[in-house]
Protein backbone atom coordinates (compact mmCIF):
# COMPACT_ATOMS: atom_id res chain seq x y z
CA UNK A 1 0.00 0.00 0.00
CA UNK A 2 1.45 3.37 -1.09
CA UNK A 3 0.02 6.13 1.06
CA UNK A 4 0.47 9.64 -0.29
CA UNK A 5 -0.79 12.27 2.16
CA UNK A 6 -0.87 15.88 1.07
CA UNK A 7 -0.81 18.53 3.78
CA UNK A 8 0.25 22.11 4.41
CA UNK A 9 3.81 23.17 5.01
CA UNK A 10 6.35 25.82 4.16
CA UNK A 11 9.16 25.44 1.65
CA UNK A 12 12.69 25.98 2.91
CA UNK A 13 14.97 24.33 0.36
CA UNK A 14 15.13 22.54 -2.95
CA UNK A 15 14.73 18.77 -2.81
CA UNK A 16 13.70 15.82 -4.96
CA UNK A 17 10.28 14.98 -6.35
CA UNK A 18 8.91 12.12 -4.30
CA UNK A 19 6.02 10.77 -6.35
CA UNK A 20 4.19 11.48 -9.58
CA UNK A 21 2.08 9.27 -11.86
CA UNK A 22 3.77 6.65 -14.16
CA UNK A 23 6.04 8.26 -16.77
CA UNK A 24 4.93 11.39 -15.08
CA UNK A 25 6.53 9.66 -12.24
CA UNK A 26 6.05 6.86 -9.77
CA UNK A 27 9.31 5.61 -11.24
CA UNK A 28 10.93 8.58 -9.54
CA UNK A 29 11.03 7.02 -6.07
CA UNK A 30 13.95 4.98 -4.82
CA UNK A 31 13.92 2.68 -1.78
CA UNK A 32 16.80 3.79 0.40
CA UNK A 33 15.82 1.60 3.36
CA UNK A 34 12.92 -0.71 4.11
CA UNK A 35 10.79 2.40 4.73
CA UNK A 36 10.08 4.82 1.93
CA UNK A 37 9.97 8.38 3.13
CA UNK A 38 10.01 11.62 1.16
CA UNK A 39 8.54 15.08 0.98
CA UNK A 40 7.14 17.04 -1.93
CA UNK A 41 5.76 20.53 -1.59
CA UNK A 42 3.55 21.78 -4.43
CA UNK A 43 1.81 25.11 -4.92
CA UNK A 44 -1.50 24.44 -6.69
CA UNK A 45 -4.48 26.81 -6.79
CA UNK A 46 -3.47 28.23 -3.39
CA UNK A 47 -3.55 24.76 -1.80
CA UNK A 48 -0.27 23.72 -0.17
CA UNK A 49 0.29 19.99 -0.69
CA UNK A 50 2.97 17.64 0.54
CA UNK A 51 3.91 13.97 0.07
CA UNK A 52 4.65 12.51 3.49
CA UNK A 53 5.05 8.75 3.31
CA UNK A 54 5.07 5.93 0.79
CA UNK A 55 4.74 2.26 1.63
CA UNK A 56 3.25 -0.16 -0.87
CA UNK A 57 0.70 -0.16 -3.66
CA UNK A 58 -2.36 2.04 -3.16
CA UNK A 59 -2.52 5.82 -3.24
CA UNK A 60 -4.60 7.79 -0.76
CA UNK A 61 -4.70 11.52 -1.41
CA UNK A 62 -5.73 14.20 1.06
CA UNK A 63 -5.28 17.90 0.45
CA UNK A 64 -5.30 20.37 3.31
CA UNK A 65 -5.54 24.13 3.08
CA UNK A 66 -3.38 26.55 5.00
CA UNK A 67 -5.49 25.92 8.11
CA UNK A 68 -4.80 22.21 7.97
CA UNK A 69 -8.47 21.32 7.35
CA UNK A 70 -9.24 18.33 5.15
CA UNK A 71 -10.65 19.57 1.85
CA UNK A 72 -12.99 16.64 1.52
CA UNK A 73 -14.65 17.84 4.72
CA UNK A 74 -14.87 21.37 3.32
CA UNK A 75 -16.46 20.39 0.02
CA UNK A 76 -18.28 17.11 -0.34
CA UNK A 77 -17.98 17.28 -4.12
CA UNK A 78 -14.18 17.17 -4.09
CA UNK A 79 -12.65 13.93 -5.33
CA UNK A 80 -9.43 14.37 -3.43
CA UNK A 81 -9.85 11.31 -1.21
CA UNK A 82 -10.37 8.92 -4.11
CA UNK A 83 -8.03 5.94 -4.04
CA UNK A 84 -6.03 5.03 -7.11
CA UNK A 85 -5.08 1.41 -7.65
CA UNK A 86 -1.65 1.06 -9.22
CA UNK A 87 -1.26 -1.85 -11.64
CA UNK A 88 1.80 -3.93 -10.77
CA UNK A 89 2.45 -5.24 -14.26
CA UNK A 90 2.70 -2.07 -16.27
CA UNK A 91 2.93 -3.84 -19.62
CA UNK A 92 2.38 -1.75 -22.72
CA UNK A 93 0.36 -4.53 -24.36
CA UNK A 94 -2.29 -6.95 -23.13
CA UNK A 95 -5.06 -6.50 -20.57
CA UNK A 96 -3.03 -4.08 -18.47
CA UNK A 97 -2.18 -1.74 -21.33
CA UNK A 98 -2.16 1.90 -20.29
CA UNK A 99 -2.35 1.21 -16.56
CA UNK A 100 -0.06 2.90 -14.08
CA UNK A 101 3.10 1.08 -13.09
CA UNK A 102 4.57 0.45 -9.69
CA UNK A 103 8.03 1.64 -8.79
CA UNK A 104 9.30 -1.93 -8.63
CA UNK A 105 8.19 -2.67 -12.18
CA UNK A 106 9.77 0.42 -13.72
CA UNK A 107 12.99 0.18 -11.74
CA UNK A 108 13.51 -3.36 -13.02
CA UNK A 109 15.29 -1.87 -16.00
CA UNK A 110 15.72 1.77 -14.97
CA UNK A 111 18.77 1.77 -12.71
CA UNK A 112 19.49 5.46 -12.69
CA UNK A 113 16.72 7.55 -14.17
CA UNK A 114 15.11 9.89 -11.66
CA UNK A 115 15.50 7.56 -8.69
CA UNK A 116 16.27 9.18 -5.37
CA UNK A 117 18.25 7.80 -2.47
CA UNK A 118 17.11 10.54 -0.06
CA UNK A 119 15.69 9.98 3.38
CA UNK A 120 14.14 13.21 4.62
CA UNK A 121 12.28 14.11 7.78
CA UNK A 122 8.56 14.83 7.27
CA UNK A 123 7.73 18.53 6.94
CA UNK A 124 11.40 19.38 6.26
CA UNK A 125 13.60 19.73 3.18
CA UNK A 126 10.70 20.32 0.83
CA UNK A 127 10.83 21.12 -2.87
CA UNK A 128 8.70 23.92 -4.32
CA UNK A 129 7.12 23.74 -7.76
CA UNK A 130 4.37 25.59 -9.53
CA UNK A 131 2.24 22.93 -11.12
CA UNK A 132 -1.15 24.60 -11.69
CA UNK A 133 -1.26 23.70 -15.38
CA UNK A 134 -0.51 20.04 -14.74
CA UNK A 135 -2.81 18.79 -12.00
CA UNK A 136 -6.46 18.53 -12.96
CA UNK A 137 -8.75 18.29 -9.91
CA UNK A 138 -5.49 18.01 -7.97
CA UNK A 139 -4.90 14.47 -9.28
CA UNK A 140 -2.80 13.35 -12.25
CA UNK A 141 -4.07 10.10 -13.76
CA UNK A 142 -2.20 8.76 -16.78
CA UNK A 143 -3.99 6.26 -18.99
CA UNK A 144 -3.60 5.07 -22.55
CA UNK A 145 -3.21 7.81 -25.13
CA UNK A 146 -3.08 10.55 -22.47
CA UNK A 147 0.27 9.33 -21.20
CA UNK A 148 2.54 11.22 -23.58
CA UNK A 149 0.70 14.50 -23.11
CA UNK A 150 0.70 14.17 -19.35
CA UNK A 151 4.39 13.33 -19.36
CA UNK A 152 5.13 16.41 -21.39
CA UNK A 153 3.02 18.66 -19.21
CA UNK A 154 4.60 17.51 -15.99
CA UNK A 155 8.08 17.74 -17.46
CA UNK A 156 7.35 21.34 -18.43
CA UNK A 157 6.13 22.03 -14.93
CA UNK A 158 9.25 20.50 -13.42
CA UNK A 159 11.30 22.95 -15.45
CA UNK A 160 9.63 25.90 -13.74
CA UNK A 161 11.92 28.25 -11.82
CA UNK A 162 13.21 26.81 -8.55
CA UNK A 163 14.85 28.90 -5.86
CA UNK A 164 16.94 28.12 -2.81
CA UNK A 165 16.55 30.68 -0.01
CA UNK A 166 19.71 32.33 1.27
CA UNK A 167 21.55 30.31 3.87
CA UNK A 168 20.11 26.96 2.81
CA UNK A 169 22.18 24.27 1.18
CA UNK A 170 20.94 22.43 -1.88
CA UNK A 171 20.43 18.72 -1.06
CA UNK A 172 22.51 17.65 -4.03
CA UNK A 173 25.51 19.37 -2.45
CA UNK A 174 25.58 17.46 0.82
CA UNK A 175 26.35 13.94 -0.44
CA UNK A 176 29.82 12.94 0.68
CA UNK A 177 30.39 10.83 -2.41
CA UNK A 178 29.36 13.50 -4.93
CA UNK A 179 32.32 14.26 -7.23
CA UNK A 180 33.40 17.82 -7.88
CA UNK A 181 32.22 19.55 -11.01
CA UNK A 182 32.74 19.32 -13.92
CA UNK A 183 31.46 15.77 -14.51
CA UNK A 184 32.98 13.92 -17.43
CA UNK A 185 32.85 10.32 -18.58
CA UNK A 186 35.38 9.03 -21.12
CA UNK A 187 35.54 5.97 -23.33
CA UNK A 188 39.05 5.90 -24.77
CA UNK A 189 39.06 3.55 -27.73
CA UNK A 190 41.83 2.55 -30.07
CA UNK A 191 40.82 5.04 -32.75
CA UNK A 192 38.21 7.35 -31.19
CA UNK A 193 37.71 8.87 -27.75
CA UNK A 194 34.14 9.55 -26.67
CA UNK A 195 33.49 12.07 -23.93
CA UNK A 196 30.20 12.94 -22.23
CA UNK A 197 29.87 16.15 -20.25
CA UNK A 198 27.06 16.72 -17.76
CA UNK A 199 26.01 20.36 -17.51
CA UNK A 200 23.90 20.93 -14.37
CA UNK A 201 20.80 23.07 -14.86
CA UNK A 202 19.14 22.83 -11.45
CA UNK A 203 21.43 25.04 -9.39
CA UNK A 204 19.84 28.05 -7.79
CA UNK A 205 20.99 31.65 -7.93
CA UNK A 206 23.35 31.15 -5.00
CA UNK A 207 25.07 28.24 -6.67
CA UNK A 208 25.51 30.20 -9.89
CA UNK A 209 27.09 33.09 -7.99
CA UNK A 210 29.47 30.73 -6.20
CA UNK A 211 30.54 28.94 -9.39
CA UNK A 212 34.27 29.23 -9.89
CA UNK A 213 35.40 31.28 -12.86
CA UNK A 214 37.47 28.35 -14.14
CA UNK A 215 34.46 26.04 -14.04
CA UNK A 216 32.31 28.67 -15.72
CA UNK A 217 34.84 29.09 -18.53
CA UNK A 218 35.04 25.33 -19.13
CA UNK A 219 31.26 25.06 -19.26
CA UNK A 220 31.00 27.93 -21.72
CA UNK A 221 33.78 26.57 -23.91
CA UNK A 222 32.20 23.12 -24.15
CA UNK A 223 28.59 24.17 -24.60
CA UNK A 224 28.99 27.20 -26.86
CA UNK A 225 31.06 25.36 -29.48
CA UNK A 226 30.34 22.36 -31.68
CA UNK A 227 33.93 22.00 -32.89
CA UNK A 228 37.18 22.06 -30.93
CA UNK A 229 40.19 22.59 -33.12
CA UNK A 230 40.28 20.57 -36.33
CA UNK A 231 39.35 17.15 -34.95
CA UNK A 232 37.14 17.57 -31.87
CA UNK A 233 33.37 17.60 -32.41
CA UNK A 234 30.26 17.89 -30.26
CA UNK A 235 27.34 15.90 -31.65
CA UNK A 236 24.68 18.52 -31.03
CA UNK A 237 21.91 16.35 -32.52
CA UNK A 238 22.48 13.82 -29.71
CA UNK A 239 22.27 16.34 -26.86
CA UNK A 240 19.93 15.20 -24.07
CA UNK A 241 18.15 17.82 -21.96
CA UNK A 242 16.56 17.46 -18.53
CA UNK A 243 18.26 14.22 -17.54
CA UNK A 244 19.22 13.24 -14.02
CA UNK A 245 22.51 11.94 -12.66
CA UNK A 246 23.21 11.61 -8.94
CA UNK A 247 20.31 13.85 -7.87
CA UNK A 248 21.29 16.59 -10.31
CA UNK A 249 19.26 17.55 -13.36
CA UNK A 250 20.89 18.95 -16.44
CA UNK A 251 22.04 18.41 -20.01
CA UNK A 252 24.27 15.66 -21.40
CA UNK A 253 26.66 16.73 -24.15
CA UNK A 254 28.37 14.21 -26.44
CA UNK A 255 31.89 14.99 -27.69
CA UNK A 256 34.38 12.94 -29.71
CA UNK A 257 37.93 13.28 -30.96
CA UNK A 258 40.55 10.94 -32.45
CA UNK A 259 42.50 9.11 -29.76
CA UNK A 260 45.65 10.06 -31.67
CA UNK A 261 44.93 13.65 -30.52
CA UNK A 262 45.05 12.74 -26.82
CA UNK A 263 48.16 14.88 -26.36
CA UNK A 264 46.33 17.95 -27.65
CA UNK A 265 43.32 17.12 -25.47
CA UNK A 266 45.50 17.00 -22.35
CA UNK A 267 47.20 20.25 -23.32
CA UNK A 268 43.77 21.89 -23.67
CA UNK A 269 42.65 20.50 -20.30
CA UNK A 270 45.79 21.91 -18.70
CA UNK A 271 45.30 25.31 -20.35
CA UNK A 272 41.68 25.48 -19.16
CA UNK A 273 42.68 24.77 -15.56
CA UNK A 274 41.01 21.36 -15.24
CA UNK A 275 43.66 20.17 -12.78
CA UNK A 276 42.57 22.89 -10.36
CA UNK A 277 39.00 21.58 -10.30
CA UNK A 278 39.13 17.79 -10.26
CA UNK A 279 41.72 15.21 -9.30
CA UNK A 280 40.01 12.17 -10.82
CA UNK A 281 38.28 11.52 -14.14
CA UNK A 282 36.31 8.35 -14.86
CA UNK A 283 37.21 6.37 -17.97
CA UNK A 284 36.68 3.05 -19.68
CA UNK A 285 38.16 1.37 -22.74
CA UNK A 286 41.71 0.25 -23.43
CA UNK A 287 42.97 3.82 -23.44
CA UNK A 288 42.08 4.17 -19.76
CA UNK A 289 45.12 1.99 -19.13
CA UNK A 290 47.27 3.15 -22.03
CA UNK A 291 47.04 6.85 -21.14
CA UNK A 292 46.96 6.55 -17.36
CA UNK A 293 50.50 7.89 -16.95
CA UNK A 294 49.87 10.70 -19.44
CA UNK A 295 46.95 11.99 -17.38
CA UNK A 296 49.01 11.84 -14.21
CA UNK A 297 52.06 13.60 -15.67
CA UNK A 298 50.36 16.17 -17.92
CA UNK A 299 47.38 17.29 -15.80
CA UNK A 300 47.99 15.64 -12.42
CA UNK A 301 44.79 13.60 -12.67
CA UNK A 302 43.99 10.02 -11.83
CA UNK A 303 41.81 7.85 -14.05
CA UNK A 304 39.06 5.94 -12.26
CA UNK A 305 38.81 2.90 -14.55
CA UNK A 306 35.59 0.97 -15.10
CA UNK A 307 34.93 -2.29 -16.90
CA UNK A 308 34.14 -1.78 -20.57
CA UNK A 309 31.15 -4.13 -20.78
CA UNK A 310 29.67 -2.99 -17.45
CA UNK A 311 29.83 0.59 -18.66
CA UNK A 312 28.39 -0.29 -22.06
CA UNK A 313 25.31 -2.03 -20.64
CA UNK A 314 24.62 0.52 -17.91
CA UNK A 315 25.00 3.44 -20.28
CA UNK A 316 22.77 1.78 -22.85
CA UNK A 317 19.97 1.07 -20.35
CA UNK A 318 20.16 4.58 -18.91
CA UNK A 319 19.96 6.37 -22.26
CA UNK A 320 17.19 4.07 -23.50
CA UNK A 321 15.15 4.92 -20.40
CA UNK A 322 15.71 8.65 -20.95
CA UNK A 323 14.95 8.54 -24.67
CA UNK A 324 11.88 6.60 -25.78
CA UNK A 325 13.03 6.88 -29.41
CA UNK A 326 16.50 5.48 -28.79
CA UNK A 327 16.00 2.03 -30.33
CA UNK A 328 15.10 1.38 -33.98
CA UNK A 329 15.55 -1.01 -36.87
CA UNK A 330 15.81 -0.61 -40.62
CA UNK A 331 12.58 -1.70 -42.28
CA UNK A 332 12.27 -2.50 -45.97
CA UNK A 333 9.84 -4.09 -48.38
CA UNK A 334 12.56 -5.36 -50.69
CA UNK A 335 13.29 -9.07 -50.96
CA UNK A 336 16.34 -8.46 -53.12
CA UNK A 337 19.23 -10.29 -51.46
CA UNK A 338 21.69 -8.21 -53.45
CA UNK A 339 20.37 -5.04 -51.77
CA UNK A 340 19.46 -3.40 -55.04
CA UNK A 341 16.55 -1.79 -53.20
CA UNK A 342 18.72 -0.01 -50.66
CA UNK A 343 16.77 3.19 -51.07
CA UNK A 344 13.67 1.48 -49.65
CA UNK A 345 15.18 1.12 -46.17
CA UNK A 346 13.53 3.31 -43.54
CA UNK A 347 14.06 3.80 -39.81
CA UNK A 348 11.32 2.24 -37.71
CA UNK A 349 11.05 2.80 -33.95
CA UNK A 350 11.27 -0.25 -31.67
CA UNK A 351 9.84 -0.50 -28.14
CA UNK A 352 12.72 -1.64 -25.94
CA UNK A 353 10.97 -1.01 -22.62
CA UNK A 354 10.91 -4.74 -21.81
CA UNK A 355 14.46 -5.64 -22.88
CA UNK A 356 15.49 -8.88 -21.22
CA UNK A 357 16.88 -11.14 -22.45
CA UNK A 358 18.73 -9.61 -25.39
CA UNK A 359 22.00 -9.97 -27.28
CA UNK A 360 24.54 -7.19 -27.64
CA UNK A 361 26.80 -7.48 -30.68
CA UNK A 362 29.60 -5.02 -29.95
CA UNK A 363 31.50 -4.22 -33.16
CA UNK A 364 34.77 -2.47 -32.51
CA UNK A 365 38.13 -3.48 -33.89
CA UNK A 366 36.92 -7.03 -33.27
CA UNK A 367 33.49 -8.33 -32.29
CA UNK A 368 32.10 -9.56 -28.97
CA UNK A 369 28.63 -11.06 -28.49
CA UNK A 370 27.04 -10.76 -25.04
CA UNK A 371 23.89 -12.43 -23.73
CA UNK A 372 22.21 -10.03 -21.29
CA UNK A 373 19.62 -11.41 -18.87
CA UNK A 374 19.57 -8.45 -16.48
CA UNK A 375 21.46 -5.24 -15.68
CA UNK A 376 24.03 -7.19 -13.67
CA UNK A 377 23.65 -10.53 -15.42
CA UNK A 378 25.46 -11.01 -18.70
CA UNK A 379 28.15 -13.18 -20.24
CA UNK A 380 30.24 -13.21 -23.38
CA UNK A 381 29.07 -16.10 -25.54
CA UNK A 382 30.95 -15.58 -28.79
CA UNK A 383 32.95 -13.22 -30.94
CA UNK A 384 35.19 -12.91 -33.95
CA UNK A 385 38.43 -11.17 -34.85
CA UNK A 386 36.84 -9.99 -38.11
CA UNK A 387 35.42 -6.61 -37.15
CA UNK A 388 35.80 -2.91 -37.80
CA UNK A 389 39.57 -3.07 -37.63
CA UNK A 390 39.57 -5.78 -40.28
CA UNK A 391 37.38 -3.67 -42.55
CA UNK A 392 39.59 -0.59 -42.27
CA UNK A 393 42.81 -2.58 -42.55
CA UNK A 394 41.75 -4.41 -45.70
CA UNK A 395 40.32 -1.25 -47.26
CA UNK A 396 43.59 0.56 -46.60
CA UNK A 397 45.54 -2.22 -48.32
CA UNK A 398 43.15 -2.59 -51.25
CA UNK A 399 42.16 1.02 -51.93
CA UNK A 400 44.80 3.19 -50.30
CA UNK A 401 42.22 4.99 -48.15
CA UNK A 402 43.55 6.66 -45.01
CA UNK A 403 40.49 6.93 -42.75
CA UNK A 404 37.37 5.06 -41.73
CA UNK A 405 35.18 7.82 -43.14
CA UNK A 406 36.93 7.56 -46.52
CA UNK A 407 36.52 3.78 -46.54
CA UNK A 408 32.77 4.09 -45.87
CA UNK A 409 32.41 6.74 -48.57
CA UNK A 410 34.10 4.44 -51.07
CA UNK A 411 31.92 1.48 -50.06
CA UNK A 412 28.76 3.53 -50.48
CA UNK A 413 29.50 4.03 -54.16
CA UNK A 414 30.68 0.48 -54.94
CA UNK A 415 29.20 -2.76 -56.27
CA UNK A 416 30.36 -5.93 -54.53
CA UNK A 417 28.99 -8.18 -57.30
CA UNK A 418 31.99 -7.22 -59.44
CA UNK A 419 34.24 -8.70 -56.75
CA UNK A 420 32.25 -11.49 -55.06
CA UNK A 421 31.23 -14.76 -56.69
CA UNK A 422 27.46 -15.22 -56.51
CA UNK A 423 25.30 -18.35 -56.54
CA UNK A 424 24.25 -17.59 -60.12
CA UNK A 425 27.91 -17.38 -61.17
CA UNK A 426 28.17 -21.05 -60.18
CA UNK A 427 24.70 -22.46 -61.02
CA UNK A 428 23.54 -20.02 -63.67
CA UNK A 429 20.62 -18.93 -61.50
CA UNK A 430 18.93 -19.85 -58.22
CA UNK A 431 19.88 -23.05 -56.43
CA UNK A 432 16.27 -23.98 -55.79
CA UNK A 433 16.88 -27.29 -54.03
CA UNK A 434 18.37 -25.46 -51.04
CA UNK A 435 16.46 -22.22 -51.48
CA UNK A 436 19.53 -20.18 -52.41
CA UNK A 437 18.75 -17.16 -54.62
CA UNK A 438 21.04 -16.45 -57.52
CA UNK A 439 22.28 -13.09 -56.24
CA UNK A 440 23.39 -14.49 -52.87
CA UNK A 441 27.14 -14.25 -52.23
CA UNK A 442 28.62 -17.73 -52.55
CA UNK A 443 32.26 -16.69 -52.18
CA UNK A 444 33.50 -13.33 -50.92
CA UNK A 445 36.17 -11.93 -53.29
CA UNK A 446 35.65 -15.11 -55.30
CA UNK A 447 36.12 -13.36 -58.65
CA UNK A 448 39.42 -11.73 -57.78
CA UNK A 449 41.44 -14.75 -58.90
CA UNK A 450 40.72 -13.59 -62.45
CA UNK A 451 43.01 -10.91 -63.91
CA UNK A 452 40.18 -9.72 -66.14
CA UNK A 453 37.83 -9.28 -63.18
CA UNK A 454 40.58 -7.56 -61.19
CA UNK A 455 41.05 -4.96 -63.91
CA UNK A 456 37.33 -4.11 -63.90
CA UNK A 457 36.95 -3.79 -60.12
CA UNK A 458 37.16 -0.20 -58.85
CA UNK A 459 38.33 1.03 -55.44
CA UNK A 460 34.68 1.54 -54.56
CA UNK A 461 33.83 -2.05 -55.53
CA UNK A 462 36.65 -3.42 -53.39
CA UNK A 463 35.57 -1.35 -50.39
CA UNK A 464 31.94 -2.45 -50.81
CA UNK A 465 32.93 -6.12 -51.09
CA UNK A 466 35.01 -5.79 -47.92
CA UNK A 467 32.07 -4.28 -46.05
CA UNK A 468 29.67 -6.97 -47.29
CA UNK A 469 32.14 -9.68 -46.24
CA UNK A 470 32.45 -8.32 -42.70
CA UNK A 471 28.74 -7.63 -42.15
CA UNK A 472 27.61 -10.97 -43.59
CA UNK A 473 29.97 -12.77 -41.24
CA UNK A 474 28.84 -10.78 -38.20
CA UNK A 475 25.17 -11.24 -39.09
CA UNK A 476 25.60 -14.98 -39.45
CA UNK A 477 27.32 -15.26 -36.06
CA UNK A 478 24.68 -13.09 -34.38
CA UNK A 479 21.86 -15.19 -35.79
CA UNK A 480 23.52 -18.41 -34.64
CA UNK A 481 24.02 -17.02 -31.12
CA UNK A 482 20.41 -15.82 -30.92
CA UNK A 483 19.19 -19.25 -31.97
CA UNK A 484 21.41 -21.07 -29.48
CA UNK A 485 20.38 -18.78 -26.61
CA UNK A 486 16.71 -18.66 -27.67
CA UNK A 487 16.81 -14.85 -27.69
CA UNK A 488 14.76 -12.77 -30.13
CA UNK A 489 16.25 -9.29 -29.60
CA UNK A 490 19.69 -8.54 -31.08
CA UNK A 491 21.19 -5.07 -30.57
CA UNK A 492 24.20 -4.00 -32.62
CA UNK A 493 26.51 -1.41 -31.06
CA UNK A 494 30.07 -0.18 -31.46
CA UNK A 495 32.08 2.50 -33.22
CA UNK A 496 32.00 0.51 -36.45
CA UNK A 497 28.39 1.68 -36.83
CA UNK A 498 29.09 5.38 -36.23
CA UNK A 499 28.22 7.46 -39.33
CA UNK A 500 27.84 4.13 -41.11
CA UNK A 501 24.21 3.63 -42.22
CA UNK A 502 25.30 1.38 -45.08
CA UNK A 503 26.77 -1.13 -42.60
CA UNK A 504 23.57 -1.00 -40.54
CA UNK A 505 21.47 -1.75 -43.61
CA UNK A 506 23.77 -4.58 -44.63
CA UNK A 507 23.51 -6.05 -41.12
CA UNK A 508 19.73 -5.61 -41.18
CA UNK A 509 19.59 -7.46 -44.49
CA UNK A 510 21.94 -10.21 -43.29
CA UNK A 511 19.94 -10.78 -40.09
CA UNK A 512 16.67 -10.85 -41.99
CA UNK A 513 18.03 -13.33 -44.51
CA UNK A 514 19.81 -15.71 -42.15
CA UNK A 515 16.87 -15.80 -39.72
CA UNK A 516 14.29 -16.13 -42.52
CA UNK A 517 12.64 -12.95 -41.32
CA UNK A 518 12.31 -13.93 -37.65
CA UNK A 519 14.98 -11.56 -36.29
CA UNK A 520 15.52 -7.83 -36.69
CA UNK A 521 18.85 -6.08 -36.26
CA UNK A 522 18.26 -3.36 -33.65
CA UNK A 523 20.29 -0.17 -33.44
CA UNK A 524 20.59 2.81 -31.07
CA UNK A 525 20.72 6.55 -31.74
CA UNK A 526 23.55 7.39 -29.29
CA UNK A 527 25.84 4.82 -30.81
CA UNK A 528 29.39 4.89 -29.49
CA UNK A 529 28.71 6.89 -26.31
CA UNK A 530 27.22 4.26 -24.00
CA UNK A 531 30.54 3.31 -22.41
CA UNK A 532 31.31 6.93 -21.52
CA UNK A 533 27.82 7.42 -20.04
CA UNK A 534 28.01 4.14 -18.12
CA UNK A 535 31.31 4.90 -16.43
CA UNK A 536 30.07 8.39 -15.50
CA UNK A 537 27.03 6.84 -13.82
CA UNK A 538 29.15 4.37 -11.89
CA UNK A 539 31.60 7.08 -10.86
CA UNK A 540 28.70 9.07 -9.47
CA UNK A 541 27.57 6.17 -7.29
CA UNK A 542 24.35 5.60 -9.19
CA UNK A 543 24.36 1.80 -8.77
CA UNK A 544 21.08 0.39 -7.49
CA UNK A 545 21.09 -3.28 -6.55
CA UNK A 546 17.29 -3.46 -6.48
CA UNK A 547 16.41 -2.46 -10.04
Amino acid sequence: RITVKLGSGSSNMEGPTAAEAEDVGLKKIHQDTSDWSANHHITNNNHATKVLHIQDQEVSINISDSNGLDHNHQNGEDKLNDKLTIDDCGRKEGPNKGKLKTVADRSRFSPYMSQRSYRVTPYQNIMSDTIDDVLEDDVVMVTGDDEDAASRRLREARQATRTIPNGDQSPHQDAANTPSMPWFGMDIGGSLTKLVYFEPKDGGKDEAEKELETLRNIRRYLTKNSAYGKTGHRDTHLQMDDVEINRRRGTLHFIRFPTAEMGNFLALARAKGMANLVTTVCATGGGAYKFEDDFRVEVNMKLAKFDEFDSLIRGMLYIECCNSKECYYWGTNTTNTGLAGFGEFQKVGFDFSDPYPFLIVNIGSGVSVLAVNGPDSYRRISGTSLGGGTFLGLCSLLTGCTSFEEAIELATGGDNTRVDKLVKDIYGGDYERFGLPGDLVASSFGQMNSKEKQSKATREDLARATLVTITNNIGSIARMCASNEKIDKVVFVGNFLRVNPIAMKLLAHAMDYWSRGTLKALFLEHEGYFGAVGCLLQFNSELNNDF
